[in-house]
């Protein structure tokens, strides 16, 4: 027998050894929300009716299926405040691209086409203006203060500068800096006062559950990562659910279908099935129903209470480049590690090291060059956060050596890192520093 299914078992185990998984350790990607994906919430993609149930079967044979639709759009109106979701959109960036263009053909339909141009903060996810750009809009960009927040004057400056072809802006709350922002309702009250609509980011989510909500705070339309907030893996580029929630006067612009129309609506699509990846929906939906209206806002409470235990351990050791008003930061923060530059060190090596310790690095250079994004999440107990923290503190140690001149600036833990096991038990060891 030339091939076997326990040699492809092996095959398997071995690419899944070679991997860097929640398996192992915590993954602190800042804005990505890795957290836990339980295998009780994972386990009804597998049973046959969601499983082998074609996205184009005749409706009088998916009624399962469409009440559960109906009752995961019907709690994330709860949770969001928006009027209506709308599950379509296969990606978070899909979903901007559909909102997007429910803000246009709003316009367009008041006699507005002319209204084009998108406020976007420099704080912004690179899809938001990307998107914009993908909607024949105008980008402006507006700057960010020292503590993180949008400028509020200068989003009052340009939304009357450009107010007869103001279209909206694109906002994320939390911001992509790590901070909850104090005018984020005033920002929504002017670019509304001046015609513009509010779109918001939904990347955050996480941290705004049970305390606050993007209706509340003034959004018309935006997107929801249920591969994010609600539980779906979505390592390696997928699979993602970016639900769009929107207030009623958006209604008629949301994604219809042609085969499928959804209430009535037959244009517009923005994926090949009515209702996207509809298959790992159920995941969204045991994660929202176990953990009930209470489980959800200590999501958000443990998310936030998790990134400030981390943030205030690190600091001393490293720069937290932003906190909000209350000296606080949001359910992620970001460290600068410019300062070690001039030392030959930068965020790269940083990330490279923490490879020995057993660590995913965080979110690299984003948004901020030489800074790195830490997103525990609530998933995480007070142990990992901990593993975590001592280990950027231990190469925190390491970096001074090469500051006071005890180690090589071109040869060192940081520089030649990772080791592989490899690597560690060859014969030849050509270094100035020791194995161990």
């Amino acid at each position: 027998m030339k091939f076997s299914e326990t040699n492809m078992m092996r095959y398997i185990q071995r690419l899944a050894e070679k991997d860097v998984s929640l398996t192992n350790s915590m993954i602190a990607l800042g804005s990505c929300t890795m957290k836990l994906n339980s295998a009780v919430c994972m386990i009804p993609v597998t049973w046959y009716g969601f499983a082998n149930l074609h996205p184009f079967a005749p409706l009088d044979q998916c009624q399962g299926f469409s009440t559960l639709i109906e009752e995961i759009e019907d709690n994330l109106i709860a949770i969001t405040q928006y009027d209506q979701i709308s599950s379509q959109p296969n990606s978070g960036a899909t979903g901007e691209y559909a909102g997007l263009m429910a803000i246009k053909k709003y316009h367009e339909s008041r006699g507005d086409s002319h209204r084009n141009v998108c406020l976007v903060p420099t704080s912004a996810h690179g899809t938001n203006p990307a998107t914009a750009s993908l909607c024949g809009m105008k980008i402006i960009p507006v700057g960010c203060d020292a503590h993180g927040n949008i400028k509020l004057e200068e989003v009052k400056e340009k939304a009357e500068k450009y107010q007869d072809i103001l279209s909206c802006i694109m906002i994320t709350y939390p911001s992509t800096h790590g901070v909850f922002e104090s005018d984020v309702k005033e920002i929504c009250d002017v670019v509304h006062r001046f015609g513009g609509q509010v779109y918001m980011d939904g990347a955050n989510l996480n941290a705004q559950l049970g305390l606050t909500s993007p209706g509340l705070i003034g959004a018309d339309v935006g997107h929801l990562n249920l591969h994010k907030t609600f539980s779906i893996p979505h390592g390696g580029g997928g699979p993602g659910v970016g639900s769009i929630g929107y207030k009623n006067h958006l209604a008629p612009f949301v994604p219809g279908h042609v085969e499928v129309p959804i209430e009535g609506r037959k244009t517009g699509a923005v994926a090949g099935s009515p209702y996207g990846n509809a298959g790992v929906l159920p995941i969204s939906y045991a994660f929202i129903k176990m953990s009930g209206k209470h489980g959800l806002l200590q999501t958000a409470q443990q998310s936030i209470l998790n990134a400030n235990y981390m943030a205030n351990k690190l600091d001393g050791h490293y720069k937290v480049l932003y906190r909000g008003a209350n000296g606080r930061v949001a359910h992620e923060f970001i460290l600068d590690v410019n300062e070690f530059k001039e030392f030959g060190i930068t965020e790269e090596d940083i990330a490279k090291r923490l490879i020995d310790y057993g660590f995913h690095a965080p979110t690299m250079s984003w948004p901020v060059v030489g800074g790195l994004m830490i997103e525990p999440t609530e998933s995480e107990d007070v142990n990992e956060l901990d593993r975590f923290c001592d280990s950027m503190i231990q190469i925190r140690q390491e970096i001074q050596e090469i500051i006071e001149g005890k180690a090589d600036p071109k040869e060192n833990l940081l520089k030649m890192a990772p080791f592989t096991l490899k690597h560690l038990t060859s014969e030849e060891w050509n270094y100035q520093f020791s194995r161990q």
